[in-house]
């Protein structure tokens, strides 16, 4: 695995943009993620934390030229706390997705969508969103799970589209 953030930019095949703010309770889900990746690197997947303002990462996304992103992020879907979907682009602008970025997710993967043959948005149902409030069990869980299924990521990697 390549941490963008230290190496010297290689082609991956994978790349994994992880979104959110770890100050926020739940919205920490992606930089838990990225954290995880980098003390337990996957092997063909390069890690990004995009933290609050992803967009500023796209250049990296860029230099690495893979072949599938993944956007990973704390989103409002209307399921269960800890519940994993993967949430159509198409849908992304017309869903109101629970957001503390600068700028909407849905602008980011069309930008991505550009130069990347595959982009998913992951999303994660957060139980609390406020600062300073740990992180909760439920999204903590999921982010393991996730975590597992990144080495063998096939289609939508067994998760449910919404």
């Amino acid at each position: 695995m390549t941490d963008i953030n230290q190496d010297a930019p290689a082609k991956v095949k994978n790349v994994l943009l992880a979104v959110g703010n770890s100050m926020m309770g739940d919205d920490g889900a992606g930089p838990l993620l990225a954290e995880l990746m980098l003390k337990n690197p996957i092997e063909d997947w390069a890690v990004i934390d995009g933290g609050s303002a992803p967009e500023n990462c796209v250049y990296k996304v860029r230099q690495l030229a893979p072949e599938r992103v993944i956007v990973f992020d704390a989103a409002e879907i209307g399921e269960q706390a800890g519940e994993v979907r993967v949430i159509d682009p198409d849908a992304i602008a017309d869903m109101f997705i629970m957001s503390t970025h600068s700028l909407p997710l849905n602008f980011l993967i069309e930008d991505l969508k550009t130069f990347v043959p595959e982009v998913l948005f992951v999303g994660v149902q957060p139980a609390i969103v406020a600062f300073s409030f740990p992180m909760t069990e439920m999204v903590e869980d999921a982010v393991g799970d996730l975590y597992q299924r990144l080495p063998n990521w096939q289609g939508n990697g067994g998760y449910a589209v919404i």
